[in-house]
């Protein structure tokens, strides 16, 4: 006999069953999240020009050390290689990492050797980045770590990234076994196949600011080897704050880039996605690039065009960042003056374009880099003081790049 209650009372306990299962799987969704990865290191990939190529010996079956310096730190990392740009194979036959002791020396009790789906060597394709297996690694936050790569054939068009500001060592033959003295290695400051470490994140806080822009954000008139770059003064200024300790910092900066086109590496629109929303635990991106689109503009109906462009351009990056829950900060073009950049309609085309992101509403946040370097006696100009040069008048100096990584508000990063 069909009983009515006790049908009711089945569907109550299968709604019963059906509401745990999904309260377990939300917190098991959550828990997961917390358990990610979030970056600690980055490097923008591009096509290396020639002059930039790897120095005689080369890669092919050869050794390559290369040194980074971290963020944030854990227990637990992965790495990441490009062939993106090279037209034929790139075979890595042993990769290793350690913690470096200074220029090409190395701890080698630290040693750990990389796999690839369980295997240490591996062969990328043209146009392939690839990520390692995780390995257990103690990561000090910045520490700085020696990547050594023992090459097969490599192709002849080479990924990385020329403007490292770092030295690395290039040794002939498989020199990846103990005790290799790196002394008479072949030295270049550029990074080859390498563009970026993750952590697991150990804390719920945890996530990644990538720093968006061209040669001022890459580095240039930082020391070489000092790692003080803008975003590395930002990175010690998130670790020495106990609410922004566990926010990693990955510089995606070009030198010579323009953001709508031509310029050096890939246009910052195209490549957006991979350099910002495909990075791992990231939550912020601060977009610091124009002046390559603006600099050497003669003509003002040329000028403000470009600048009518760039904006559109971050109106673009602001949706496609917001659409995957990340914070935009938008940071003032610095001044150019006395720069073979600077016409006066190339300054009236920065102003139109500071006075957007000052006052627009567009971005979550304002990082007025302008203000910060600029003269207030003469303010289309850099301050004497924090410029590169005197012929330059466009790049910061180290204490350019200091007093810009000291003017963000950490508060944004919480």
């Amino acid at each position: 006999m069909f009983n009515r209650n006790n049908t009711f009372l089945g569907a109550l306990k299968q709604c019963a069953v059906i509401l745990f299962a999904v309260v377990y799987t939300q917190g098991a969704l959550a828990q997961s999240a917390q358990k990610g990865w979030v970056g600690t290191w980055g490097t923008a990939r591009q096509l290396v020009e020639p002059n930039n190529m790897p120095p005689a010996p080369g890669l092919t079956n050869n050794t390559i050390r290369q040194v980074v310096a971290v963020s944030i730190g854990g227990s637990k990392i992965r790495l990441k290689f490009s062939n993106e740009f090279s037209k034929t194979p790139t075979t890595l036959k042993t990769v290793q990492i350690a913690i470096s002791k200074g220029g090409s020396a190395i701890d080698e009790a630290t040693t750990k050797t990389l796999k690839f789906d369980g295997k240490e060597e591996v062969t990328l394709a043209p146009g392939v980045e690839i990520t390692s297996d995780a390995i257990a690694f103690k990561l000090q936050p910045r520490t700085e770590v020696a990547i050594t790569i023992a090459y097969g054939e490599t192709s002849q068009t080479v990924t990385g990234h020329p403007g490292s500001r770092t030295t690395s060592y290039i040794l002939t033959g498989n020199q990846t076994v103990a005790n290799t003295d790196y002394a008479a290695a072949v030295k270049t400051d550029h990074w080859y196949n390498i563009t970026g470490i993750d952590v697991e994140n150990t804390s719920k806080n945890a996530g990644a600011v990538a720093t968006f822009g061209d040669s001022i954000t890459d580095g240039r008139g930082s020391g070489t080897n000092k790692q003080n770059r803008w975003p590395d003064i930002l990175a010690m200024e998130l670790l020495g704050n106990k609410a922004t300790q566990n926010v990693g910092v990955l510089n995606m900066g070009i030198g010579g880039n323009a953001v709508l086109r031509g310029g050096l590496g890939p246009y910052a629109l195209s490549r957006f996605e991979h350099d910002v929303l495909n990075q791992a635990g990231i939550k912020w991106v601060i977009i610091y690039e124009g002046v390559n689109d603006l600099g050497n503009k003669r003509d003002s109906t040329v000028a403000y065009k470009i600048a009518a462009d760039l904006i559109t351009a971050y109106e673009k990056m602001i949706t496609d960042a917001h659409a995957k829950g990340i914070k935009v900060y938008g940071a003032t073009i610095t001044p150019f003056k006395g720069n073979g950049y600077y016409s006066v309609h190339a300054e009236g085309a920065r102003q139109k374009v500071n006075e957007w992101i000052r006052k627009s509403g567009k971005f979550d946040a304002l990082i007025d880099f302008d203000k910060t370097v600029r003269d207030p006696a003469n303010p289309e100009a850099l301050l004497d003081a924090a410029q590169s040069g005197a012929n330059d008048h466009l790049h910061p100096n180290e204490q350019g790049y200091v007093m810009m990584g000291k003017s963000i508000d950490l508060k944004l990063f919480k």
